[in-house]
């Protein structure tokens, strides 16, 4: 859309959380992976980021404001994205002398999450695809989201799987210059719409070492890495997409918690060690009909199915119902469930260290608005 000389198009964008995890880089200029990854998309009405695009002859270069804050978007990885999306954009200008010659033009980006940056909540995932997707749209760019999903990788690893909704893999891919290494989707969300998320918030504070700083530690140093990289997830990746497809959640939620604990297994074995988990994280560790993952930081992400939710849910209900987050048509339907006996303990961790409980479920992949923020 244009008003005045300013052109401007907006989206929202959605978390995913890898359930078959991402960690390790072949090409680090890139962002290509050392293994393949599958997530679940999350519910934007939860989780998302809101990002306006806007071009003008006005703007004298490039800002992003985050937050409310000025970023810097000289880094290689914007700058990557940038490049692609201009030189797609020049394309369509190439093709068709009458349309207006936004290519040329600076652009102003203004994002807002609501959630907690950098944090292990895959913040930069919604980010990067965010600003990805709505400069597509700016741009008018017939470009399917597989090849957007190429882009958007380059910015961050995992913004590659936000750019679909539903159950959604990253194919690592084999080319040397990351042409075949794009995301796709397993499955949509309407296929296996059961599916809910309880995030356990124990810290939404940065993290003391980034994401890319510890996957190349790991590469280097990790001895556990080579073996996870090689053997366990291929195998895992085959078997997540079929249980997927077979809407098996045993199979599901075994295979989400084994691969959880061998991906920070291979933290540990990092040298120095990084201890994404706190004491809160492994209280949080699901029993019965709800399984466990964590990312790149101690927030727990507890799975399990709608039919299921006032057991689940429940328990944690009782634990943390003072927090933050129940405060919705959902939360207000849960009631304060029993605790499982033999759980006081990790309970009582619970109570203390949990600062906001963020009741989810899959969900869609970007979606356009009018909703603009400038």
């Amino acid at each position: 859309m244009a008003n005045a000389d300013v052109h401007h198009s907006s989206t929202f964008a959605p978390v995913n959380i890898a359930v078959i995890k991402y960690w390790g880089k072949r090409d680090t200029a890139l962002n290509l992976p050392t293994n393949s990854s599958l997530s679940v998309t999350l519910s934007q009405d939860d989780l998302r980021t809101h990002t306006t695009a806007s071009c003008s002859l006005k703007f004298a270069k490039d800002e992003l404001v985050l937050n409310g804050e000025g970023q810097d978007i000289s880094g290689a990885r914007t700058q990557a994205c940038l490049r692609e999306l201009r030189g797609l954009r020049k394309e369509v200008e190439a093709k068709d002398s009458s349309v207006p010659k936004l290519s040329g033009m600076a652009l102003k980006i203004i994002s807002e999450n609501n959630f907690p940056t950098a944090a292990g909540l895959a913040s930069s995932a919604a980010g990067f695809a965010a600003l990805v997707r709505a400069i597509a749209d700016l741009y008018a760019l017939p470009s399917p989201p597989a090849e957007l999903s190429r882009i958007a990788r380059q910015g961050s690893g995992s913004a590659c799987r936000s750019l679909f909704g539903g159950y959604v893999a990253w194919k690592m891919g084999a080319e040397k210059d990351g042409s075949d290494s794009a995301a796709y989707e397993v499955a949509a969300a309407s296929h296996w719409p059961d599916m809910r998320a309880l995030i356990l918030v124990a810290s939404a504070e940065k993290k003391d070492v980034s994401s890319t700083a510890g996957m190349q530690a790991t590469v280097k140093t990790s001895e556990l890495f080579t073996h996870r990289a090689q053997h366990v997830v291929p195998a895992r990746m085959t078997a997540m997409e079929e249980c997927i497809k077979n809407r098996d959640f045993a199979t599901f939620a075994d295979l989400t918690m084994k691969d959880s604990n061998n991906f920070h297994a291979t933290c540990l074995d990092t040298s120095p060690p990084i201890f994404n988990m706190n004491d809160t994280s492994h209280a949080a560790r699901g029993e019965g009909d709800m399984r466990y993952t964590f990312d790149a930081g101690p927030n727990a992400v507890v799975y399990y199915l709608a039919e299921t939710e006032a057991q689940v849910a429940g328990i944690f209900r009782n634990i943390v119902g003072d927090k933050t987050g129940w405060d919705n048509s959902r939360g207000r339907a849960i009631q304060a469930g029993e605790v499982p006996k033999g759980m006081e303990i990790a309970a009582e961790m619970l109570e203390k260290g949990v600062s906001r409980v963020i009741l989810t479920a899959v969900g869609d992949g970007p979606r356009r608005t009018e909703e603009h923020l400038c």
